[in-house]
């Protein structure tokens, strides 16, 4: 049975071009990250709560590094060696909770 394409491992030209799409996501060998500003701790605290209520939903769960009034969030795929598209849907899906 063949992997899902979701759950494969992403070529560079792959990960270049979904890297276009995301707002202030940057890559570091294997990993995609974003660090998010808020108003104070409650509002990192909550976002990070929501965050990891969307990461339980897609079985996909991020690195998470808070501060006072930020949110660092980092995606990768350990089960490909790197980066698949899961973590950019999940990327993606963390981006809307910051819209909102």
């Amino acid at each position: 049975m063949a992997k899902s394409p979701l759950r494969s491992r992403l070529t560079a030209i792959e990960i270049a071009e979904l890297l276009r799409d995301l707002t202030g996501w940057s890559r570091k060998g294997g990993v995609i990250s974003k660090t998010y500003q808020f108003k104070n701790y409650h509002e990192a605290m909550a976002f990070v709560n929501a965050t990891a209520w969307i990461s339980h939903r897609s079985d996909h769960h991020p690195d998470i590094v808070l501060g006072y009034n930020q949110c660092q969030v980092n995606y990768t795929s350990h089960d490909v060696g790197g980066l698949s598209g899961r973590d950019f849907v999940c990327a993606t899906k963390v981006d809307s909770l910051f819209k909102l």
